[in-house]
């Protein structure tokens, strides 16, 4: 499981590189955030969030962050306040709001969780910022897209599974059907979407052949995806 600060500190990177999807301004407010993301349902998405504020000489201490929908409270790093019993125990905003950290988790995704949802922010000691016109959107999926395969045989066969996915705090889990010497890494792709890679290395044997090679992925949510390739002398 990624930590979510290591996550934001390339989250930052990507933004100040340019790989940010969303720049929206309003006097001096600033925030960062995809306006689409397709999520699998039953499984988990993080929403990037970076945002900023107006400069000012006072010591802040005081931060609320909320995140809605519609008029919905559905994420909040203040501890006193009650969700609703349909997001209870199901968003989680990890990061520092200080920082500028607005990002949130939403597990379980449910068909309903479209959207759209924005972000508000307020500092007591200072000002208020409802990000209403910079919503995000899920577009949700009930059946995972197969993994993406690749082979190479030589010596050795070396075989690949990959997947894309939205919840790097909990990556899928790749497994195979053969044993041998195997890895998986995971890559953001863009501020939003992550993949993770298996690599399974074995020395084959005459029974190998003509056979197929299986990488079963099991999502978040326990739903799973599976590939398979053909293995050619």
């Amino acid at each position: 499981m990624m930590d979510l600060k290591l996550w934001f500190s390339i989250l930052m990177v990507c933004v100040i590189t340019g790989m940010a999807e969303s720049l929206i301004l309003a006097k001096d407010w600033h925030i960062n955030v995809p306006s689409r993301i397709p999520v699998l349902q039953n499984s988990c998405v993080v929403i990037p969030c970076v945002y900023s504020y107006p400069k000012t000489k006072k010591i802040l201490n005081r931060f609320r962050a909320f995140w809605y929908k519609r008029h919905t409270l559905v994420a909040s790093n203040f501890e006193d306040l009650t969700l609703r019993p349909e997001y209870l125990h199901r968003t989680r905003m990890g990061g520092s709001i200080q920082s500028g950290n607005c990002t949130w988790e939403l597990y379980g995704v449910r068909k309903t969780d479209t959207g759209p949802f924005y972000f508000k922010i307020e500092i007591p000691q200072h000002k208020s910022f409802t990000f209403s016109n910079n919503k995000v959107t899920l577009d949700i999926y009930r059946v995972p897209k197969p993994p993406v395969m690749t082979l190479e045989v030589s010596n050795k066969v070396t075989a690949t599974c990959k997947v894309t996915h939205v919840c790097p705090s909990s990556p899928p889990y790749i497994s195979w059907s053969r044993a041998g010497t195997w890895s998986t890494i995971s890559k953001q792709e863009n501020t939003w979407l992550w993949s993770t890679t298996s690599t399974m290395t074995f020395t084959p044997r005459e029974a190998d052949f003509n056979k197929r090679l299986e990488c079963t992925v099991r999502f978040q949510g326990r739903k799973t995806a599976k590939g398979s390739v053909l293995v050619l002398m």
